[in-house]
Order: C-alpha cells, then structure tokens, then sequence
C-alpha cells in the first residue's frame, strides 16, 4: 500500500529520527556537528519553528520538532540536502547520507512532549556512549541546565511545566531526567501509538486529522482480514488453522500476515493466535511473500486483490 502523507497542522510536534544510510556514521568529526548546528539555526530562522529536544549520534539524529505554518517534510528536505552537501564536499564523496524517508512520530505535546525530550536526552546513556547525559556535549540536555547556549533551542516550553522559576524549573528537569536513567527503549516514541505515525490516544489522533484534513483509517478487524484471504483462496477459516506447510494454506496465511502488517491496529501476535503459529514465523513468511511478489505477477494480484476488497470495504462502511 502508498504510504500515507505527512500529518501536518500549525502547532503539530514531531519525534524526528534521521539515519545514516545503510546504518553508516553521518558525522565524522566535530566540525560535522557544528555545521549541523549551523543549519539548524538558520533553518529554524527560516521555517519559524522551534525544536524542544534533540541529540546527535555518530549515525543518526533525534529531533523534537514543533511546526508553525511551513510543514515538516519542507524543513526536513531543506536540511537533509544541506547537510548531504556538506559531508560529501568534506569527504570527497558522492551519494545519500541520509537512509531513506525520514521517521516522524506526530505526539499529542500535552500528554509526551516532557517525556520524550528527557528519552530524546537520555539516548547516549542508554546506548552505552556515556554514563551520565551531562557527559554527552551533542544533544539539548545541558542547554537545559543553562550550562551551554545553543540560540535555536527552545527550553522555555518543557521548563515551565516543571516550575514557575527558571532555577527551580532546572532542578526539576535535572531530577526528572536522573529518575529516567534506568528507562528502556521505548517502542511508543519509535511506532507510536495510531496508524505507525501518531503517539496519543484515538480522541487526540481523530482530532489531528481532522485538523489536516486527513481521514482515519478504518480499523479493521482481524476476522474481516482473514475472511478475505480466504476468500482470495477459496478455503475455510478452520483450515488455515491445521497443522501443515501445504499451499494454499500457507500462502494465505503469509498473506493474511502481510495485510495484519499494513493494519495499524493490529499485531502478529494475534494473527499467530488465531492460526496456532509463532508470529515472528508469519512476520517471516509475510516478508518472503512481499519479495516474492515483485517478480510473481500472479502473486502481486493475489495481494492486490485483498487490499482492494478492503478498499472497498472501508468506502461502504464509513
């Protein structure tokens, strides 16, 4: 299926994850980060918009961006391409720096924004590279402590929900942040919670695309899926659940892994509950079928066919 657009309203705030292509380093040396810096800056003079959190990696970038008018994918291609140029004009190099499409992950500010710019600090010592965040000269957290300025970095939003003065407010984060420092990745800040792109409950992501004019999806059920790959194959329900590896069945069941995939209210887990099998074994079998149907035209249809009465599904019933 297309990818679904960019959710994008004035005020919307965004967890943005940037990697280096092929899992590769993206700064080489301290000059690398400066110049980033320096493109952040102007960026955020340019596009007027404001960045809660952030910290440079050695392959990949977190930012904790909030919108005004310009939307995010504007402000991210103007800063991919700035920085791409950069690093293959100092390393003599040509190519992506960047893999891909970048992740942004839409959060409801009120419930996350406190939350995620503390998980957004905290990536260094999670990821072994120091013991304490202060020890760490490339993300927001000592802006936050007001021991290093950094001009394009708004503190003042996350401050003033944990105190009135700036000293106590401070205080307040540098102990919140200390009470993280045992916290795990968390799947939320990476995935979400709705649809793969929005952190927040269904009221919040059903009031964010109405405010960017975007539909929700409709939240299929995992009979409903099931029911049309059988269809598709002309079998029943119960058959898909008997011990076996024979086709059909198991190219239905692959399928029906696939569309579970695409759904973002659902999970392997429950698929693989349904059928009796190990949901990674059906997260293999659908990732095997995908590559198959590139050069399978008839299995192309097949999938095709099943996202289609889907589509159509979803026009009648909402």
């Amino acid at each position: 299926m297309a990818r679904k657009p960019r959710i994008h309203y004035p005020g919307a705030v965004y967890h943005v994850i940037l990697r280096g292509n092929a899992g590769q380093q993206i700064f080489f040396e301290d000059a690398d980060r400066f110049r980033f810096y320096l493109f952040l800056q102007e960026s955020v003079d340019r596009f007027k918009y404001r960045i809660h959190g952030f910290c440079c990696m050695t392959n990949h970038i977190h930012l904790v961006v909030q919108v005004s008018d310009k939307p995010l994918s504007l402000i991210m291609q103007n800063l991919s391409l700035r920085y791409t140029k950069w690093v293959n004009y100092t390393q003599g190099r040509t190519g992506h720096v960047f893999q891909g499409r970048y992740k942004a992950i839409l959060l409801d500010a009120d419930a996350y924004l406190l939350e995620l710019v503390r998980y957004v600090h905290l990536n260094p010592v999670r990821a072994g590279v120091v013991a304490i965040p202060q020890e760490y000269p490339w993300s927001g957290h000592r802006a936050y402590l007001g021991n290093e300025a950094l001009p394009w970095l708004t503190t003042e939003t996350v401050l003033s929900l944990l105190g009135s003065r700036i000293d106590s407010a401070r205080k307040a984060y540098r102990q919140f942040v200390a009470d993280g420092m045992r916290e795990n990745r968390r799947i939320e800040f990476h995935s979400g919670t709705c649809e793969g792109r929005i952190l927040g409950d269904d009221g919040f992501a059903d009031k964010a695309l109405h405010k960017a004019n975007q539909q929700p999806g409709r939240k299929w059920t995992l009979s409903e899926i099931v029911a049309s790959v059988c269809r598709q194959y002309g079998i029943a329900e119960e058959q898909l659940k008997a011990v076996g590896k024979g086709r059909p069945f198991s190219e239905a069941r692959a399928l029906a892994a696939v569309i579970v995939q695409e759904s973002p209210y659902l999970s392997l887990m429950e698929l693989g509950r349904l059928f009796n099998r190990d949901a990674s074994a059906l997260g293999k079998a659908a990732k095997r079928m995908l590559s198959r149907s590139q050069a399978d035209v008839e299995l192309a249809a097949s999938i095709e066919a099943v996202r289609g009465e889907l589509r159509k599904m979803s026009e009648c019933l909402t």
